[in-house]
């Protein structure tokens, strides 16, 4: 359990406290923060703080291991598995606050054990999937749309631009598109599989 592995961890253990944030109803206390007609309340603004955190952390083991030569197996279930349930249950969220719309959660979430599964299959034949440019541009995307649904939109709702809207849509198609990507580069290893 070396120090990648326990940044790995703490983002899983940043989750449900992320969730209890966003879903528990805060209505009572405290105020919701107020400029203008743009209106934040004070819960989601700190599961928004704790969902940056998390993800921020998802940079900082994977350099950490190989900086220091900490790479370990353990690592390697465990960074993927974190990324993927943190995505998952924050459009979970987002779905059932009405602001994701159902589709884009599902597209997403399912791009992302599709790849898993390709990996695996990689693993059984003693290959790696690398992660490709577009699966760090999807990553990138998907934070900043993530980030404006739980801000409710902040700052491009003083300009009545729905850049959240925009960005949740991007991250929407990017996602099939680096899923593709995935599955067109490594086509060979579904071949090996079924021969």
């Amino acid at each position: 359990m070396n120090l990648p592995n326990r940044i790995t961890l703490a983002r899983i253990c940043l989750i449900p406290i992320m969730m209890f944030f966003l879903l528990v109803d805060f209505s009572f206390y405290p105020e919701p923060i107020h400029w203008g007609s743009f209106q934040l309340s004070v819960n989601h603004l700190v599961a928004a703080v704790i969902f940056l955190l998390a993800a921020s952390t998802d940079g900082i083991d994977g350099y950490i291991a190989r900086k220091y030569n900490m790479v370990t197996n353990l690592g390697k279930l465990l960074d993927p598995l974190a990324d993927k349930l943190l995505v998952s249950a924050v459009l979970i969220s987002l779905v059932e606050l009405g602001r994701c719309d159902s589709w884009i959660a599902i597209v997403i979430i399912s791009r992302e054990f599709a790849v898993t599964g390709l990996r695996q299959i990689a693993l059984l034949e003693g290959k790696v999937v690398a992660a490709s440019k577009w699966g760090k541009i999807k990553t990138v995307v998907q934070i900043v749309a993530i980030s404006l649904l739980l801000l409710n939109n902040f700052p491009f709702q003083f300009v009545s631009i729905p850049v959240d809207d925009i960005a949740i849509w991007a991250a929407a198609l990017i996602t099939i598109y680096s899923g593709i990507d995935y599955f067109v580069k490594n086509k060979e290893l579904l071949q090996l599989h079924n021969a």
